[in-house]
Parts: structure tokens; sequence; C-alpha cells
């Protein structure tokens, strides 16, 4: 499945480098996202952020604790432009304050900021609202990898004060130490690690005011088109989303978009999905809304979503979710 929200080939990448050395092939870990090695040679490559999670999926699925090993490997080198503009920041407080303003450059799954508590600043990472099943993966890979850009700008450890995460400690819970050597709190009210705020005001030593303000002003032209991209594909989801009980084919939604059938057929190739496979993911969502209201009988749910039968309304589910429609309903 696809979903609107776009971001870089960072992630997928560490995670092949890390099992790369246990000769683990990358097909395995590539399987069911749709990534192949063409897209992995192209520096410029966006994908999907449900790509990025069927790939993470693959891994945690052989290792539960790889989120702490990837946010560690995350350096604020991997963030290409963004990453400079980090390193040449006048201050530590400067640099923050910059990676806040481009999260769509970051690639977070989170809502990041920075929160006063006395003389503390809290880091913090909320409002996940992906893959429930991978969250504790995503807040190790992102606190983790937080605290790495941290070290990497400052050149030298940040100290931390305490961390705290939302959910329960895990089985590995001793290696949370080795990321964050500091207080650990579980089953806490969010998901942050927290530092004396004095360091805000530390000049980074990597600091230079010109280099900054190209790679600051590349940053903001790059988010501009970043964030056009996902409006573009927000605006395709919405019209399909209207014309589920008779979708308009790749011709028809392309006049609505005032496009070409090529120019929309390469734009979503781009993107890293197809017309039939955007079309699948927005009515697989909607039929697990309807199956969950249960009053809808399975023939009508087929109506909605422009299946002519029943049965290949049931043929499409099994592909979509490995189980009947009646077997999915609570």
């Amino acid at each position: 499945m696809l979903h609107a929200h776009l971001t870089t080939l960072n992630a997928v990448s560490l995670v092949l480098k890390t099992f790369k050395t246990e000769g683990l092939p990358s097909e395995a870990l590539l399987a069911g996202s749709g990534i192949c090695a063409a897209d992995l040679s192209r520096a410029d490559t966006r994908i999907t952020t449900n790509q990025e999670m069927r790939v993470c999926a693959n891994a945690v699925a052989l290792r539960r604790d790889v989120g702490l090993e990837l946010g560690q490997q995350m350096h604020v080198s991997a963030y290409g432009m963004l990453g400079y503009a980090l390193l040449t920041s006048a201050t530590f407080g400067d640099a923050l304050r910059l990676a806040l303003r481009y999260p769509a450059l970051l690639g977070t799954l989170f809502e990041l900021s920075l929160e006063e508590d006395g003389e503390r600043l809290w880091f913090t990472a909320s409002d996940y609202r992906e893959n429930p099943a991978l969250e504790m993966f995503n807040v190790e890979l992102c606190l983790a990898s937080l605290k790495v850009i941290c070290d990497d700008l400052l050149s030298q450890p940040l100290p931390l004060l305490a961390a705290r995460f939302e959910h329960s400690a895990p089985d590995y819970h001793a290696r949370y130490s080795e990321c964050f050597a500091c207080p650990l709190h579980f089953e806490a009210s969010a998901n942050a690690f927290a530092f004396d705020k004095r360091w805000l005001d530390q000049p980074l030593p990597l600091a230079d005011a010109v280099t900054h303000q190209a790679m600051a002003e590349r940053c903001r032209k790059q988010n501009l088109e970043f964030t056009g991209r996902q409006a573009w594909l927000g605006r395709i989801r919405q019209l399909l989303i209207a014309q589920l009980n008779a979708a308009p084919g790749l011709e028809g939604l392309a006049a609505q978009m005032n496009c070409s059938a090529r120019t929309l057929r390469r734009h979503l190739h781009d993107l890293g999905c197809s017309y039939q496979e955007l079309l699948d993911e927005l009515r697989f969502e909607r039929a697990k809304q309807l199956l969950a209201e249960d009053q809808w009988p399975i023939y009508r749910i087929a109506e909605q979503l422009g299946f002519s039968e029943t049965a290949s309304f049931r043929h499409a589910f099994v592909r979509w979710s490995g189980v009947a429609p009646s077997q999915f309903r609570p």
C-alpha cells in the first residue's frame, strides 16, 4: 500500500547497509515495497512513507531492536543539504530551530518540538499517525537519530538529563542506555529526551555564515518542491476518494488534473506508484472503514468501491489484507 507523504531513501539505504554485513540479500528487505535497485542508485528518488515502512517492517521481523541500531547510524551528513545547513549554523539552538522548520526534509513521522521545563529542554516526538505495529520501532529510530544529530552538531556527546518513552520497557531495554546514557522512564506521557537549555547558546565548531546562508536557501527551495509534490499527490487522492464507486481511469483522472495521461503516469511513477496501486490503496482504506461499521453487507461495500461483482471485491481484499472481508470484521 502507498501513502500520501513522501520521504527520502535515507532510512531504506541504512536498513540495507545494516543487514548487508549479515549476508542478507536486499531483495528480502525490499519485498513488497515496490522499491527496486534502480531507485536506490538515484540520489533524488522520493518514496512514500508506506514503502519505507514496508522495508522497516521486514527489518523488524528479523531483529526487533533494529530501530535503536539504525538510529545510531543516522548521522547528520545523511540529510544532504539540510545536514550541511545544520552543521554550519551559528549555534546549537539555531540548528535545532532550522531542523524543526523543515520536517519534510528530515523525513520524520512525528511532530517534533522543543519544550521548556525549567532549566531543562525536552526534545519531543509526538503525533505519530502511521502503522501502530511499528510505533515502538519508529520512536526508537526517531529519538536515537535525533540524539546522534545533536552529537554530530556539537562534535561531542550532548549530555542528557532524562529520556522517556510512552511504550513499556522491551526485553532489550538495556540497549537504551547505550543510546541515551541517562535515567530512562517507560510508560511515560511522551516520547522525548531532555538536556540543559543552556546548550542552545553553544557555538557550533563548523559554523560558517556564508555556507549556511547558501545551504539554508537551497533547503527552502527543496522544501517548497517537496511539499508541492505532496500537495499534488494529495489532490489526486481527494479526486479518487470522491469517485471510488465509479473510478475515472487514468485518462479521466488526467483530464481532471488538467494534464495528459502520459504526464500523469510519469509523475505517479516518480512518486513510486501507479494509478492502479493508488486506487487499490484508497479502496482498501475505505473497505476497512465500511467493514468496521458492521451494518454494511459485503455486496453493498463492493458496489460502493466500484466493483461490478462481489467475488471480485473478495479476491481484491484477500490480495490487500491476506484475509477475506468476512474474517476482517470485528
